[in-house]
């Protein structure tokens, strides 16, 4: 991305905001589903966060393209500073993201705990932690037709192990090949909007250096 597109893709949304600058020392999190695909594998390979827009993966819609709804979104938010551009990472993220230069740590859900996503995990040059989870029982999960909507309750319910609802058995089910990718993006919505946490965070033990 270019000093002058960058330029004026931040005086446009300083044109649009309100309010004092956020706190510099705020974290900030990068977001994606570790057991999809081979992401961790290509981290390990490239030890670069790359976003969706060479990547093809996504949390949610896979419209980062032209006219898709990410990039007209990214069009209104930048005032279309960034249309013609291809070499850049993620519209909140200016420049590289490297692993070993710019990352605290790789924070997973305790339900990949002894997998190989937490065994390629740990080649990472990062650090490991543990957040407290999300899980979802069926008895919650069914309170809550409304939300998304009775027929991704069932959803969530079939793909349950011992009443629960966690990321792992989602990304299990995305990688099957059996289900619609959106649909199961709206269970797991269920399972962000009302999972609990299951147990403390920890640190354990740090990738590659």
């Amino acid at each position: 991305m270019t000093h002058s597109s960058s330029q004026q893709a931040l005086r446009h949304v300083a044109r649009l905001s309100t309010g004092p600058p956020v706190e510099a020392l705020l974290r900030i999190t990068l977001n994606f589903h570790p057991d999809r695909g081979s992401i961790l594998h290509a981290l390990g390979t490239d030890g670069v966060y790359f976003s969706q827009f060479l990547t093809g993966t996504s949390n949610g819609g896979l419209t980062a393209h032209p006219g898709g709804d990410r990039w007209r979104w990214e069009q209104a938010m930048f005032g279309g500073a960034k249309d013609a551009l291809d070499d850049y990472i993620e519209a909140q993220v200016h420049g590289e993201v490297r692993l070993d230069r710019d990352v605290e740590a790789l924070v997973l859900d305790p339900c990949y705990r002894e997998t190989d996503v937490e065994a390629a995990a740990r080649r990472l040059a990062c650090p490991v932690e543990w957040h407290p989870g999300f899980r979802l029982s069926v008895a919650e999960l069914q309170r809550y037709p409304d939300y998304r909507g009775q027929r991704y309750v069932d959803l969530g319910v079939r793909l349950a192990e011992n009443g629960c609802l966690t990321p792992r058995l989602i990304g299990d089910a995305a990688r099957s090949g059996h289900h619609d990718q959106q649909d199961l993006k709206r269970v797991w919505h269920y399972l962000a909007r009302f999972g609990a946490p299951a147990a403390p965070p920890t640190i354990s033990g740090t990738g590659r250096r």
